[in-house]
């Protein structure tokens, strides 16, 4: 069986458990955190405050969770470790770079980029570093990454975008760690994943998970997606901005009812701290934890026809398949 990436090493593929696929503990702006310390306030708290949230999903039977906080969510991996060591939770880190338009300053120079000035096609440096995350770890932190994240919302398919999903692609390529990809449904952004990841890039679709697919109650988009063989993230359960709980629940169920169950994974892109909402707004969203889907959808699918062994499909084997690139 293979081994899979986590913050406090590797682990046997068999031994992930119940593996909710989208998770962060802190998504961050770094920096704002470093000139106004006091919107996160005091690092040991908040640290506490994680380890308490992660033991509460143990409890409920979670063992493994991907955070797929890369750069441009404020990824800071010695926090994640201090958190690591003190949950029996396995939490598989990410690389690649969050964007909806443009790449990091740090890029404007670098690679591609330059060929505007100088005509030469300089390769792209996000590719080997992407790489160098996974196959040797993050900084000197030691932690190899076990995922990799892009991402396209309704900004579309932009320079920095594409540019960005391309080094993904061949990082992947390199070392066949699987992606992951914050899309938008609504403007059916997974079809430009397809082209630029698969039909461009060579990506295998089944490496590939559209995250927040559940965002979407448009079953002839999504049946598209699962037909071209990806992996459905229904990863929002308790933010109710794009759709309501009874649609997204009613959108899965219908998708297991067509027989798509095991190209389906289930999280709910759940957050400890973040600091792009106020502490006000955060407040009044009590559902938006790691448990919700425990508490609230399975009761419900369940008792609309879904079965205990295809949620255990979807929230085990799939994982399983996907982290281990089968």
């Amino acid at each position: 069986m293979s081994r899979i990436n986590t913050v406090t090493g590797d682990v046997d593929a068999a031994d992930l458990g119940v593996t909710l696929m989208h998770e962060h503990i802190f998504v961050l702006t770094p920096d704002v955190q470093q000139n106004y310390p006091e919107s996160f306030g005091d690092e040991d708290a908040r640290i506490a405050d994680a380890i308490e949230k992660l033991q509460v999903a143990y409890d409920a039977g979670v063992r493994t969770i991907v955070d797929p906080t890369v750069v441009g969510l404020g990824r800071y991996i010695p926090r994640i470790q201090r958190i690591a060591e003190k949950t029996p939770i396995n939490i598989v880190a990410g690389t690649g770079i969050y964007t909806y338009r443009d790449v990091p300053r740090f890029f404007d120079y670098r690679g591609p980029a330059l060929k505007a000035l100088t005509g030469i096609d300089f390769p792209e440096p996000m590719v080997d570093m992407f790489v160098r995350d996974i196959r040797e770890g993050i900084a000197d932190t030691g932690v190899k990454a076990g995922m990799l994240k892009c991402a396209i919302d309704r900004h579309g398919l932009t320079e920095g975008v594409e540019r960005v999903m391309r080094a993904v692609a061949r990082a992947h390529q390199a070392t066949g760690v699987p992606i992951t990809v914050h899309t938008h449904p609504g403007s059916e952004t997974g079809l430009l994943v397809k082209k630029v990841l698969c039909d461009e890039e060579g990506v295998d679709p089944r490496k590939v998970v559209m995250g927040h697919s559940g965002d979407s109650t448009d079953i002839v988009y999504l049946t598209t997606l699962a037909e071209a063989g990806f992996t459905l993230g229904f990863d929002r359960f308790g933010i109710n901005l794009e759709t309501t709980f009874e649609a997204r629940n009613d959108t899965l169920i219908e998708m297991v009812r067509r027989g798509y169950t095991e190209q389906i994974v289930l999280s709910q892109d759940a957050s400890c701290f973040i600091d792009w909402i106020d502490p006000n707004v955060m407040a009044s969203l009590p559902q938006w934890h790691y448990t919700h889907v425990f508490d609230d959808v399975f009761p419900y699918l369940l008792e609309r026809g879904v079965t205990q062994e295809q949620i255990d499909t979807m929230l085990m084997d799939v994982p399983r398949r996907v982290l281990a690139g089968e």
